[in-house]
């Protein structure tokens, strides 16, 4: 079982959720690997941000056991970052979000014609 985060969690069961995977970065980051491990250039080239805020959002969500990291001893470091099984509960959040996205898109774009 994955450590769970000792942070103080909101009483909001929805407010949680915004809490621990609430930023655009996140959410995209759980998105990309929810197709397998990822190694960190990886995920640069899929969640287009800055390396900062990537390393600062994969930290977080490390913290909060929504992913594991894995770092290789070798030169070049080679490090992995994979989905927990707790983050991999995420998943049919992330496809409902994705299909609401969807919806909104042809939504906007039947509107504008």
């Amino acid at each position: 079982m994955n450590k769970i985060t000792t942070k103080k969690l909101l009483p909001c069961p929805v407010a949680v959720l915004l809490q621990i995977v609430g930023t655009r970065w996140k959410i995209l980051i759980v998105k990309e690997l929810l197709s397998g491990t990822k190694r960190f250039s990886e995920l640069k080239k899929a969640v287009v941000c800055s390396q900062k805020v990537l390393t600062s959002n994969l930290r977080e969500l490390e913290a909060d056991s929504i992913i594991s990291r894995k770092v290789y001893a070798q030169i070049p470091p080679k490090v992995e970052y994979s989905l927990t099984n707790t983050g991999k509960t995420l998943e049919p959040i992330v496809k409902d979000m994705a299909k609401w996205g969807e919806y909104y898109q042809k939504l906007c774009n039947k509107n504008s014609d």
